[in-house]
């Protein structure tokens, strides 16, 4: 809950520039088209800032629940309007006309994703080189081939030049219970082809770490006790501990390095445990009481540090791309988005990818503050994702979203004429209803994650 709080501001942020991005799309093409626009709104319920601008005394607005927003246009179907203006009202304009302004926003929503990705690649990510560590005996890995030492080049013709990258094109092809052609380097320096099939799987990651579904681990230097990172109001926090210091017991069981030590610290869920730690020199003796959390079925112990861990120079990597390939690399990679959001929202339907991967705005705010502690490109990349699954959320066929009117309009040129209000009204309903049951799903699966 407190890793939620923490992240409020970081959601707030993303939310606000996604969804004035969104119905700036709506509000750009309407006026281009000669509609006239009554309110441009960031936000809903109360007004916490109103502003009116332009010839036609727009007012602009940013309310207090930044969940979405709209875009108000003249319209006959809601006030009177003058005879003068009538040609300037949405619902006289021509239904090209209208279907271009709706469409309009989940299409900003893509533009954007383009040029957040671009950014992203610009300013570049730094990252470790995807080496493979430990394989799991009888795992994935294993029977896929993959040895300790391997490098990873390219999945499915997808360079992996870091871990990120690597992890982004496993996740989709253990989610969608698809083949993954690795491209590998061994510590002979030759290039091997490796086959991932997940075909048959019956592996969950929402229950599971990906590592264990793929069956190795990534290689990492061998790391001793001393602590890199505490994470804010942890157990480790309130019980004092600090970076830089060095455990030396667990419950008075000597540990050498950070594997044992963290083996140690999960074999004591949601209890306390004595901690022996060399502190600059000094030596304390410090009482924590471990989280609980469930790892691969099984209750583990967690306190919120992490360790100290230097890389080889070799193993560190800027991904980065020049200014002109960000553009082909960032089109790359929002249609690889996209068509990948697409194919899980086909198999959710079909029953072949599991409803609990919905996630609702408590796991959203969750991951914008921890890729806007990551730093500037983390949170970029975030950004672009989000924005491409309002952009498809949008698009849907569901009456009272962007792609209900548009299928509307789709109607309206087969058969000459609109949909009647009744038809219209009918279609409204049943789009509250399946929002409704879409948003507490979503939330439903947020507090099963938030109190897991």
């Amino acid at each position: 809950m407190l890793d939620f709080i923490y992240s409020l501001p970081s959601f707030v942020v993303a939310i606000t520039i996604l969804v004035a991005i969104h119905e700036y799309g709506h509000y750009w093409v309407a006026k281009t088209l000669g509609v006239k626009i009554l309110r441009f709104s960031i936000g809903f319920g109360k007004p916490m800032y109103k502003k009116t601008f332009g010839k036609d005394k727009t007012e602009f607005v940013v309310a207090a629940i930044p969940l979405g927003g709209y875009v108000k246009m003249l319209d006959e179907r809601e006030a009177d309007v003058p005879v003068s203006e009538v040609n300037r009202a949405f619902n006289r304009q021509h239904v090209a006309k209208r279907f271009a302004i709706v469409f309009a926003g989940p299409f900003f929503n893509f533009i954007f994703a383009v040029f957040a990705y671009w950014a992203m690649f610009v300013n570049g990510t730094p990252g470790i080189t995807p080496v493979i560590g430990d394989v799991v005996k009888n795992s994935a890995a294993q029977i896929a081939g993959l040895q300790t030492g391997d490098t990873i080049i390219s999945i499915n013709e997808v360079e992996t030049p870091v871990w990120d990258v690597a992890l982004n094109e496993f996740v989709p092809v253990v989610l969608g219970k698809s083949k993954a052609e690795l491209v590998v380097k061994t510590k002979s320096g030759l290039n091997s082809i490796i086959n991932f099939d997940f075909t048959n799987s019956k592996a969950d990651i929402e229950t599971e770490n990906i590592f264990s579904i793929l069956g190795f681990k990534p290689w990492r230097p061998t790391a001793t006790s001393k602590i890199g990172l505490v994470v804010a109001d942890s157990p480790a926090s309130k019980a004092g501990l600090k970076i830089g210091d060095l455990i030396l017991k667990v419950n008075k069981v000597s540990v050498s390095s950070w594997n044992e030590m963290a083996e140690q610290i999960s074999s004591y869920p949601d209890k306390k445990i004595e901690l022996t730690v060399d502190s600059t020199g000094e030596i304390k003796h410090l009482i924590v009481h471990t989280k609980k959390s469930m790892r691969d079925g099984k209750a583990v112990g967690l306190i919120g540090v992490s360790n100290a861990v230097t890389y080889p120079d070799d193993m560190k990597v800027n991904y980065q791309y020049s200014v002109f390939e960000s553009v082909g690399q960032s089109l790359m990679l929002t249609w690889r988005t996209t068509t990948r959001t697409v194919s899980f929202l086909v198999k959710m339907i079909m029953g072949e990818v599991s409803i609990k991967n919905i996630s609702g705005p408590i796991t959203i705010a969750k991951y914008a503050g921890l890729s806007a502690d990551a730093g500037l490109s983390k949170f970029l990349g975030f950004l672009a994702l989000i924005s491409v699954s309002l952009g498809i959320l949008n698009l849907l066929p569901i009456p009272m979203l962007d792609g209900g009117h548009l299928f509307y309009y789709v109607i309206e040129i087969v058969k000459g004429s609109p949909v009647s209000a009744s038809f219209e009204m009918i279609g409204q309903q049943i789009g509250i209803v399946m929002l409704v049951m879409l948003m507490s799903l979503a939330f439903y699966n947020d507090l099963l994650r938030l109190f897991s």
